[in-house]
């Protein structure tokens, strides 16, 4: 049995959680302690802080973690990052009081930088080839040029409404992040054909939701001008009406082409188009 390491609360824990149902491995998150095993699946999800699952995952604790990038890129654990999961979404930027003249990156040469990512700080710093003072926080970093700690922060930025209201205008997008299933490099055989069907389901699910199924009447002859609209998995489904010379049209499109779709299909006739979500979409 794997175990997979999960963020014990917060945005990324609830995403986490769904994307296991999603992938039809059940939590029972009602009576979950710090370590629950799914009901259907052999995996059990331990839940730790999110700074710690990298650690886990490295000397094999956990098998599995879903973490956000950034946690791993700081801590800088030996592990495997097994796939980029799309949401989590963030930033860790470089933020300055906004009554001040930001001049590039040399602006920040004797500055003192609050932080609560002084590995990847340190990286750009070195990178930029300035030299500037790391104040390590691990509270409220927004707040630390207003309180005298530092000069500027380096901080996770997602709407940057928080600098706003300290202050604060972003200078420098530094890393960006999203969650990751991270893996550890020493899974045994067994261990990672259980990944493998993670994985798998995973991109199933993942496909699905960029695709919407269509269902339509149109009129048979003009059957082959909807063939070039629509462009389905292999071809799409024809079904003849009791109607004559009319047929139903079953096909899958990319929800993004969704509407333009639609009025091609209409300017040729087709009528009662029917759009549904797909639930999933196994390759």
């Amino acid at each position: 049995m794997l175990r997979i390491a999960i963020q014990t609360k917060g945005r990324l824990n609830e995403q986490s959680i769904e994307l296991l149902r999603e992938i039809g491995i059940q939590v029972d998150e009602a009576k979950r302690k710090f370590l629950s095993k799914a009901a259907n699946f052999p995996i059990e999800v331990l839940y730790l802080r999110d700074d710690d699952i990298p650690q886990v995952v490295a000397n094999g604790t956990a098998q599995l973690g879903i973490v956000g990038l950034n946690e791993v890129a700081e801590r800088g654990f030996a592990v495997d990052i097994a796939k980029k999961l799309g949401f989590g979404g963030c930033r860790i930027s470089l933020a300055i009081p906004k009554n001040e003249q930001y001049t590039g990156p040399a602006y920040f040469n004797g500055k003192r930088i609050a932080t609560s990512y002084p590995g990847v700080l340190r990286k750009w710093l070195e990178e930029q080839g300035v030299q500037a003072e790391i104040e390590v926080i691990t509270g409220s970093v927004e707040i630390a040029p207003a309180a005298g700690i530092a000069d500027c922060i380096f901080d996770i930025v997602s709407s940057g409404g928080t600098l706003v209201s300290n202050g604060l205008v972003e200078v420098e997008k530094v890393f960006f992040s999203e969650a990751v299933l991270i893996a550890s490099p020493s899974l045994s055989a067994e261990e990672r054909a259980v990944l493998e069907e993670i994985l798998f389901r995973i991109e199933s699910a993942s496909v699905s939701r960029s695709q919407k199924y269509l269902m339509m009447n149109l009129p048979a002859a003009a059957l082959d001008e909807a063939l070039t609209i629509l462009p389905a998995l292999r071809s799409p489904t024809v079904i003849p009406l009791a109607t004559p010379d009319w047929i139903s049209l079953h096909s899958v499109v990319k929800a993004d082409e969704l509407w333009d779709k639609v009025r091609q299909l209409k300017a040729i006739g087709a009528e009662g188009i029917l759009v549904l979500n797909v639930d999933k979409i196994i390759p």
